[in-house]
């Protein structure tokens, strides 16, 4: 499917077309930043953060540029305040009033990736989630084996709303690759 197609559901909150793009564009704005940081924690969390904030801003999308140059813009803005933040070492504390704001990206209806990691016994699908990193396992668990919602993840992490889904979406997706290499 084309693209421009894809940008324009997710612009109207279709889960779908935020997973389509997530999974287009996540090595690409991973690279980009792994050889700026040389660090593949940093990067990860910074790509993370990049789709948080383009899904959350994703109706000021400009289709006259490129989706990937601008994901790659916000990803070295994101760089930059992370190099800020770092350089006077003050946290910044996401307001409740910007939580709420939070685009809508986790939808109920269960994804592909949902079906096959539901459909594995539980001593193999543990195996499978050892294979992931940390921050990874961590999400996976809190959803799956302590239900807790995303805003309860959220609260848990100390992370934004936006950055628990996306970490979700990634985590699923890599788990789903795990279960489909094993068979």
């Amino acid at each position: 499917m084309e693209i421009s197609t894809q940008i324009e559901k997710a612009k109207r909150g279709d889960q779908s077309a935020f997973t389509f793009l997530l999974n287009q564009y996540w090595n690409e704005v991973y690279g980009f930043m792994l050889k700026r940081t040389e660090n593949e924690t940093n990067a990860e969390d910074i790509t993370i953060e990049t789709f948080s904030k383009a899904f959350d801003k994703i109706a000021t999308y400009n289709p006259e540029f490129q989706f990937n140059t601008w994901l790659i813009s916000i990803a070295k803005n994101v760089y930059i305040d992370m190099l800020r933040k770092r350089k006077s070492s003050l946290f910044v504390e996401i307001t409740e009033q910007e939580d709420q704001k939070a685009y809508n990206i986790a939808d109920t209806t269960p994804s592909k990736e949902d079906e096959l990691i539901t459909e594995q016994n539980l001593s193999q699908l543990l195996q499978y989630i050892k294979e992931l990193k940390p921050h990874y396992q961590e999400v996976i668990q809190l959803r799956y084996f302590q239900e807790m919602s995303y805003q309860e993840i959220a609260n848990k992490i100390d992370e934004p709303l936006n950055n628990v889904k996306i970490k979700l979406l990634r985590a699923k997706k890599l788990l789903a690759e795990i279960i489909n290499n094993k068979r």
